[in-house]
């Protein structure tokens, strides 16, 4: 069936090459004191952080600063970072950076409203009410995670292995800055694992044995079919406008909430990656790669094969007049392609070091110790087996 659905987006998206000059005055409608948010040194040397200086400054903004935002962000960097902004009394905070650096930045402009330890918001025992947020303007520099336009976070705790994620219109950004140009620094590795996380995001929605609005089904496609056009351009010429653009807007869509229409099935490859980049801490798009084509396998039978179907003929065209099952399999087969083949990316678990020591534990905590209402539904014994198929 055709579900219900409310779709609020409230983010003011300024895309494009020229937009920063708006970054001043967005800011300046939430206050004068800013926290600036960012990981490594990449946003200095591409020349972007003395452009976003120069903006805030020119407004007459107070600019204080916080670095270091790890890939896979952890739980103390969000404390710090809530921290710094309840002790500076700031009033908005400005992401700079990829999903990593926004997601925690999130979870500070909570925790800033907050007295409580940020990691409650994340904690399933807790799982603590987000009754406020600072607000959030970011500024992107990877397209992958589709964090600028969304209203949630993922955030990592090593003291516990977990990862976990929370939704909240209360962390939508208020603005987001989407310049590809920001994006041409980026690797042809770091543009694989984005390709791969977009790839993902729509897949986990596009798999769902509902009736579906054939409209969003057709959207989905046309976006599988961006990335797999455009990815492997912007692997070999980085500074390539098109390629970059293509992608960066395809990755806001994929997340935003239009594709899923009411659906409400669980998603499936997150939850066991979010183990995996938990436990192993390897990047989120890379052990996305390396699931998705073996849940897919998995899933596979006669009752969803159908989708399979779709999926080939729409995405990778492959021949309709083929059986079912083969168009089924030469589908998955073609996922594989693109991700190993053309992105280059590994395609075990062995290959980026990890072993199946700790499948069975793992696999309890995705499911949440009991069973994922997915679009196939799996127990842990089902995604320990999902977890050995890629081991080879």
């Amino acid at each position: 069936m055709i579900h219900d659905f409310i779709y609020d987006i409230p983010v003011r998206v300024y895309f494009g090459r020229d937009q920063l000059q708006h970054l001043g005055e967005e800011l300046k409608k939430h206050g004068t004191r800013v926290l600036m948010t960012y990981g490594g040194g990449s946003i200095k040397r591409i020349g972007l952080y003395d452009r976003i200086v120069e903006q805030v400054k020119a407004a007459g903004l107070e600019l204080f600063e916080l670095s270091g935002i790890e890939p896979n962000p952890r739980i103390d960097s969000v404390r710090l970072g809530a921290r710094m902004c309840k002790e500076n009394k700031i009033d908005v905070l400005l992401a700079v950076g990829g999903g990593s650096t926004i997601d925690a930045t999130k979870f500070m402009a909570a925790g800033a409203c907050s007295d409580i330890d940020p990691w409650d918001f994340l904690d399933t025992t807790k799982r603590a009410p987000i009754k406020q947020a600072l607000p959030i303007v970011t500024v992107l520099t990877l397209s992958a995670t589709g964090s600028e336009m969304d209203c949630g976070g993922v955030i990592s705790n090593p003291a516990t292995n977990d990862k976990l994620g929370r939704m909240s219109s209360k962390l939508l950004p208020k603005a987001s800055f989407l310049d590809p140009a920001n994006t041409f620094s980026v690797s042809p590795y770091q543009t694989a694992c984005g390709a791969a996380d977009m790839m993902s995001h729509i897949i986990e929605v596009y798999f769902n044995m509902d009736q579906d609005l054939y409209m969003l089904d057709l959207f989905m496609e046309g976006l599988m079919k961006t990335i797999v056009r455009y990815a492997p351009v912007a692997m070999r010429e980085p500074e390539n406008y098109e390629a970059r653009a293509n992608l960066m807007w395809a990755s806001s869509w994929a997340i935003n909430g239009f594709i899923d229409g009411g659906k409400r099935q669980a998603w499936s490859c997150h939850p066991m990656e979010h183990e995996l980049s938990a436990y192993y801490d390897i990047t989120h798009g890379l052990g996305l790669a390396i699931l998705t084509p073996r849940w897919m396998r998995y899933c596979l039978d006669e009752t969803t094969v159908q989708k399979y179907v779709q999926f080939g003929t729409g995405v990778f065209g492959i021949d309709p007049t083929l059986e079912p099952m083969e168009i089924a399999n030469r589908a998955i087969d073609s996922l594989a392609t693109f991700l190993y083949d053309t992105l280059g990316l590994k395609s075990t678990l062995p290959a980026v070091g990890i072993d199946d020591s700790r499948f069975a534990v793992m696999a309890k905590k995705a499911v949440g110790g009991g069973t994922l209402p997915a679009f196939k539904p799996l127990t842990a014994t089902d995604v320990e087996a999902i977890f050995r198929m890629c081991m080879e």
